[in-house]
């Protein structure tokens, strides 16, 4: 099942994304079986990053939120909130 993780940073924690940002990746690069698409979510204003989305393959709700969790951003206390919602692929067909 497919699930959209929609995480929001913290106002003024740009430091804290650039300081944990290597584990990060680390750590989507040994879930990169599950990953649909992944990528920053950027300020309109100057282009930084503000956020994160997700769009995962997932058993269920309970593996999406322990996968959350786990990521070096969320135990470094980026985020501000994060919302996971299931998903259905529909365009482009498999």
């Amino acid at each position: 099942m497919h699930f959209v993780i929609r995480a929001i940073d913290k106002p003024g924690s740009l430091h804290i994304r650039m300081d944990n940002r290597g584990d990060h990746v680390e750590f989507l690069k040994a879930h990169s079986d599950q990953i649909v698409a992944a990528g920053p979510l950027l300020s309109e204003s100057n282009g930084d990053m503000t956020g994160s989305l997700l769009i995962m393959s997932f058993a269920d709700l309970a593996e999406a939120e322990t996968f959350t969790r786990d990521d070096p951003y969320a135990k470094a206390g980026l985020f501000e909130s994060v919302e996971i919602s299931p998903w259905k692929k529909v365009f482009p067909a498999d």
